[in-house]
């Protein structure tokens, strides 16, 4: 088995893609024609995006979330060899910044900040 993808559940999917596109300059992969789903260019594994009117359609449960709210218990890390730059870009285009770059024990320098729907990213130097 391998994980193809992370599937972030979002009011909003085109809102969710633009502001992937200009705050972490990933590029958008696929958009259905219903914009109730939509995916990034991000290598093997894809980062997505699923409407809530979606995930309620088919009966999935699932909790809504905001910036308001507490940062769910996971994280998605984007690798950039620039994190101060990749930091500054997210918050110039509304990031919320959590941990501003700093280096870590292990060598990898890391900054934190919330997309506009309050999901937490990392942003991180490769590692090694």
């Amino acid at each position: 088995m391998e994980l193809g993808y992370t599937i972030f559940f979002v009011p909003d999917v085109v809102k969710a893609i633009e502001f992937y596109e200009k705050a972490f300059n990933l590029e958008r992969g696929f958009l259905h024609e219903g914009k109730d789903y939509g995916e990034m260019k991000t290598g093997q594994t894809k980062l997505c995006f699923t409407s809530w009117d979606l995930i309620k359609s088919e009966k999935i449960p699932f909790a809504e979330h905001s910036i308001k709210d507490v940062p769910i218990s996971m994280e998605i890390a984007l690798v950039t060899k620039d994190v101060k730059k990749a930091f500054a870009q997210a918050v110039s285009h509304g990031a919320t910044p959590v941990i501003e770059p700093k280096q870590t024990p292990w060598g990898q320098e890391v900054a934190y900040v919330r997309d506009l729907n309050g999901f937490l990213i990392d942003l991180c130097s490769p590692m090694g």
